[in-house]
């Protein structure tokens, strides 16, 4: 098969990486990709919501089976437009990705279908959010409605932050217009359950859990992630049992009631609270950077389970290894806020392990850094503290002058 994944962060270069180990896999594209995807797929120069041009190249490549990453692309109707076209894409049409596009209509979901989690009210007036907020105990969870890049959600802990939050999201239109999501604050710890999904069919994936701060301590600004690791001590087997059957399978048959059916990932972010596990956010693909040390994992041939979910045919068995993955964010100084580009990377020839791009590019045989989050480091082993102390080891044959990661995943 001819392969096009779509997008060019660390999720893209572990997809196009599980992909390439496939027998089906005969010439792999990436648009954009990055400097790492290169080494196994062709990138592409095409933003992934240039639907039109992405379009053109799929046909012109007869590219048989496309594999979107990020959910921009999903919201602006990608997979609508390839299979009006009568091309195989993976992922969820734009109705389908409102679960994650508006925080909005998931949280009416999950109140008409009985799944767990937080109360809520939403808001597009600045003055009924804040008396909303002054009313209510402290902290508040306030959620820009639409996309926002991972940086969307603020959890205030005085009236003062929350103030600032709705007049960013709702006066100032940081994001775009649009409404927000004031929640309950919920404690516990917080893990990523993705499963592959076609309708009423879910396929659980390995459990792992991110770590969203910038700084050790869970101290500093909200990432994209900077982090992360499976399995999950912490979660057992009721709780893995209760999450899949009583919230990631009646999300699914929901959203077939709606008329809106899933083909692609599900991705629920849960929470452990003492009142039980509750959705804290649902996002409508791959997660990032919990796909990473999940995918690895994967046993199965993935251009078969890519295609199979797609076009709604027989699902391969789903294999999955049981080793311990963790991996460790190297992120540009000055990330999730302002960031400078274009330093030098060197990796010494004693590094042992999986290293997935990020945001980075090549000028020549230099590999420069491109992006906010640059590499992820990820290493597997027997035991979570063995696969933890050869990630950090490996962390150390890295170079680069403006890279900074945390010491504590």
């Amino acid at each position: 098969m001819n392969i096009l994944v779509i997008g060019g962060g660390g999720r893209e270069h572990a997809i196009v990486d599980v992909l390439s180990r496939s027998r089906h896999a005969d010439k792999i594209y990436c648009a954009p990709g990055n400097a790492g995807i290169a080494e196994k797929a062709e990138c592409v120069p095409f933003k992934d919501t240039d639907v039109d041009a992405l379009l053109r190249f799929a046909e012109e490549k007869h590219i048989d089976l496309t594999v979107v990453g990020p959910e921009a692309a999903l919201a602006v109707g990608i997979v609508d437009r390839f299979r009006a076209e009568g091309l195989t894409i993976f992922g969820h049409t734009k109705a389908a990705t409102r679960i994650e596009s508006s925080k909005e209509f998931a949280k009416q979901l999950m109140e008409q279908y009985h799944i767990p989690t937080a109360a809520y009210r939403s808001f597009d007036n600045y003055k009924e959010a804040l008396a909303y907020v002054q009313s209510r105990p402290l902290p508040a969870v306030i959620k820009y409605d639409g996309l926002a890049a991972g940086k969307g959600v603020i959890i205030a802990q005085s009236l003062d932050e929350a103030d600032e939050a709705l007049r960013d999201m709702l006066l100032d239109e940081r994001f775009g217009q649009g409404r927000v999501v004031i929640e309950d604050f919920l404690q516990g710890p917080e893990f990523s359950f993705m499963c592959f999904v076609n309708g009423n069919n879910v396929y659980p994936m390995p459990l792992a859990q991110d770590h969203k701060r910038a700084f050790d301590g869970d101290k500093g600004l909200n990432t994209g992630g900077m982090g992360a690791y499976t399995p999950l001590p912490f979660i057992t087997a009721d709780d893995y049992e209760f999450a899949l059957h009583h919230i990631l399978e009646p999300t699914a048959r929901a959203m077939v009631s709606e008329g809106c059916p899933l083909t692609g990932v599900l991705y629920g972010g849960l929470m452990k609270t003492k009142d039980g596990i509750k959705v804290i956010e649902f996002n409508a693909r791959f997660g990032d950077p919990e796909t990473e040390v999940v995918l690895p994992l994967l046993q199965t041939d993935a251009v078969e389970l890519f295609y199979a979910i797609a076009k709604g045919g027989n699902m391969p068995s789903l294999q999955w290894s049981d080793k311990p993955v963790i991996g460790v964010v190297m992120a540009s100084n000055g990330y999730p806020n302002g960031y400078k580009k274009d330093f030098a990377i060197t990796i010494d020839p004693q590094y042992d392990g999986i290293l997935y791009h990020m945001g980075t590019r090549r000028e020549g045989t230099q590999l420069l850094t491109n992006g906010g989050r640059v590499l992820m480091v990820i290493s597997t082993a027997d035991t979570l503290d063995e696969a933890r102390r050869k990630v950090y080891r490996n962390i150390e044959y890295i170079h680069c002058d403006n890279l900074f990661y945390r010491r504590d995943i």
